[in-house]
């Protein structure tokens, strides 16, 4: 996959398939798009191009709005647009100058000059140019001028539920995992550093590796123990993850990302690390004692070899 992050060094693409948008979280709906894309380029022997935006148009948009948080930060949006089989992704930077655009200008000086796009695929919701003036009605407008064709993609349910990067988003935010990975088609991840953490779990004998996630526009679930999937240099293992402000041990209110990985004793400070979010165990809790904290840790342990398990059953 070619990356692009500079419109003045694109080059001239041959029989361009695009779509445009933010593209947050890649999810089904999105994945339907993305199938479109690649179709229609192997059809006409064009190439597919994502082009998407960087920083989140909100973002730039409304600048004193701090409310915003997103699935996927850019590079692990790359990673999937890679994984589903995308050959170029243009990275737009997003900026108020881009925001005042007209719709008309946006369709001439940037899609036609840029791409000459033989094909625009695009959701049915999908709105551009200053004051989201344009909408798929508005391309389909212009398809003889500019000679292009528009393909409309229309909204995808799964068992009923409208399938959106908000409600995903409120989702995690309420811990509702499960149905979270359901409506982006694959486990939702965090990808992050091991920093040194209080050394706590240790002592107790339950390691962790305290996570320091980059990006703070990066959504994180709801406090409370989940199941998870480790990934570390190409390695996968089992392993359970915590997300609260340690009451037993602490009363800063600080809130921690520190997950135990399952029969593993590497030394990964200061590596990165992906954590695949299975299934949610339990809220955070504030326990009498440290025995009574071991207590429950050993139960989670076995509710999260379970749920682990009954994933790879059900793949």
């Amino acid at each position: 996959m070619k990356i692009y992050k500079d419109l003045a060094e694109l080059p001239d693409f041959k029989k361009a398939v695009v779509t445009i948008g933010s593209f947050d979280g890649v999810h089904l709906g999105h994945q339907k798009i993305l199938d479109s894309l690649k179709r229609n380029a192997k059809i006409i022997g064009g190439e597919s191009i994502v082009i998407t935006f960087e920083p989140h148009p909100r973002s730039i948009i409304f600048p004193k709005d701090k409310s915003l948080k997103l699935i996927t930060s850019l590079e692990e949006k790359l990673i999937l647009f890679e994984k589903f089989g995308i050959q170029n992704v243009v990275v737009v930077p997003f900026t108020v100058a881009f925001s005042q655009i007209s719709a008309d200008e946006y369709i001439e000086t940037f899609l036609v000059k840029r791409f000459k796009p033989k094909i625009i695929i695009i959701g049915y919701d999908h709105r551009f140019g200053l004051n989201r003036q344009g909408n798929i009605d508005f391309l389909k407008w212009h398809e003889k001028k500019f000679d292009f064709q528009v393909i409309e993609i229309e909204r995808e349910d799964i068992n009923e539920i409208r399938i959106s990067s908000t409600k995903i988003r409120n989702f995690l935010s309420d811990g509702a995992i499960s149905k979270a990975n359901m409506l982006l088609g694959y486990d939702f991840f965090i990808n992050g550093n091991v920093v040194k953490g209080f050394q706590v779990g240790t002592a107790i004998g339950f390691p962790t590796a305290n996570i320091e996630v980059e990006n703070n526009f990066k959504i994180i679930p709801k406090t409370g123990v989940y199941a998870v999937k480790v990934r570390h240099h190409q390695f996968q293992y089992n392993g359970m993850l915590y997300i609260g402000n340690r009451p037993t041990f602490s009363n800063d209110g600080r809130k921690s990302v520190e997950v135990h990985i399952f029969d593993f004793k590497k030394d990964i400070y200061n590596d990165t690390i992906e954590i695949c979010f299975i299934k949610k165990l339990r809220n955070s809790i504030k326990f009498e004692n440290k025995d009574a904290l071991v207590h429950q840790l050993n139960i989670d342990k076995k509710n999260s070899l379970l749920a682990l398990q009954n994933k790879q059953t059900q793949i």
